[in-house]
């Protein structure tokens, strides 16, 4: 008879447990959050932080003039930059991604976003597609989006 009672106990504790954790995971975090309320807003927020992962927009590179920079390399190092900061703003680091997405408008440039974006990792690379594109918005070279999960 103890032990369906045990069994019961545990059981309980479980789904208390579960339940907790899965509350804690509802909570979301905005990073330059936007509201469906207003309508002159772009319609997606910067990141969103759900428990330990946070799921980054996709960003392009333009400098201070909104202006996509003249070099690729220019360009991949801004993008990077952006997804850097939204990453630190998380309290995260560029070595917490998990996963990449990068759209390029032209797969000749492959290399030249290769050679910076190593630059910007101490650990283990991320997974990672690159893929190419077409035409991005202000006739941008890339666009990446990330996952990270804090270590």
């Amino acid at each position: 008879m103890r032990f369906p009672m045990f069994a019961a106990l545990v059981s309980v504790a479980l789904v208390s447990a579960v339940s907790a954790d899965l509350s804690a995971q509802d909570i979301r975090r905005y990073t330059n959050p936007r509201s469906a309320a207003d309508s002159t807003a772009l319609p997606f927020s910067g990141a969103v932080l759900v428990g330990n992962t946070l799921y980054l927009s996709g960003t392009i590179g333009l400098d201070e003039n909104q202006q996509v920079p003249s070099t690729p390399e220019a360009e991949a190092r801004l993008v990077l930059n952006s997804m850097q900061s939204t990453l630190e703003a998380a309290g995260m680091t560029m070595d917490d991604l998990v996963s990449v997405q990068v759209f390029c408008s032209d797969v000749a440039y492959y290399a030249a976003f290769n050679a910076v974006y190593r630059t910007y990792f101490t650990r283990e690379f991320p997974a990672r597609a690159f893929v190419g594109a077409g035409t991005l918005l202000f006739d941008a070279r890339f666009e990446v989006q990330g996952i990270a999960v804090k270590r």
